[in-house]
């Protein structure tokens, strides 16, 4: 079970796009070795924008992360590959699917939807989430599946899929449709969303 998260974002200055992308990469083994840091994704946003997703069963795990290695080499490297400072998000997990066993083939793709509750309704969107959850577990082909809560107060969602057709199903499922049916009760505004693509991940 997980309970606490990170989403850092970062912005690689020009002319080291690639050599931003290797560095998360090569961040891979680094998060195996810590045992609590449960799922652990680094995401291409597009251009020159990248991220990490990271998943804890508690505070103490991600305070273990966020001292760990790999923050220590990008603070490290960060003054080289950097374009300004990465911003992180503190989030609560409040719901998530995770596979039983790590997917024989790794994701590629990713999604990232954030949404402001209606005032009010806060309470009534986290518990759409936890229902989510049951929906997604029926959908093979989202392998991890994180309902979230940011640090401003926005909801989201997080999940990974094997290839473009499994995320195009999710996006077309119970979950977006459900979402869709109750967006003017429960949101204050249109979703965000980011189609991510996924560099690595543990799982």
């Amino acid at each position: 079970m997980v309970t606490k998260g990170l989403l850092a974002r970062f912005e690689a200055k020009e002319g080291k796009k690639d050599e931003l992308e290797s560095f998360l990469k090569s961040a891979l083994p680094l998060a195996r070795q810590e045992a609590d840091t449960i799922a652990w994704f680094a995401l291409h946003f597009g251009g020159r924008k990248y991220g990490i997703f990271d998943a804890f069963p508690d505070e103490s795990g991600r305070q273990a992360h966020l001292r760990g290695s790999i923050a220590q080499a990008l603070t490290a490297q960060g003054a080289a590959l950097l374009a300004e400072p990465p911003t992180i998000d503190h989030l609560d997990i409040i719901a998530s699917k995770l596979p039983s066993a790590p997917p024989a083939v790794p994701d590629t793709k990713a999604l990232l939807l954030t949404f402001q509750p209606k005032s009010g309704h806060e309470e009534r969107l986290h518990d759409f989430l936890v229902q989510a959850q049951h929906w997604v577990e029926e959908e093979p082909d989202t392998i991890a599946w994180f309902g979230i809560r940011l640090d401003d107060g926005k909801f989201g969602i997080f999940d990974t899929f094997p290839d473009h057709s499994g995320r195009l199903k999710h996006l077309t499922g119970r979950v977006a449709r459900e979402l869709a049916t109750h967006a003017l009760s429960l949101l204050g505004g249109l979703p965000d969303p980011d189609l991510l693509d996924a560099l690595a991940e543990k799982l």
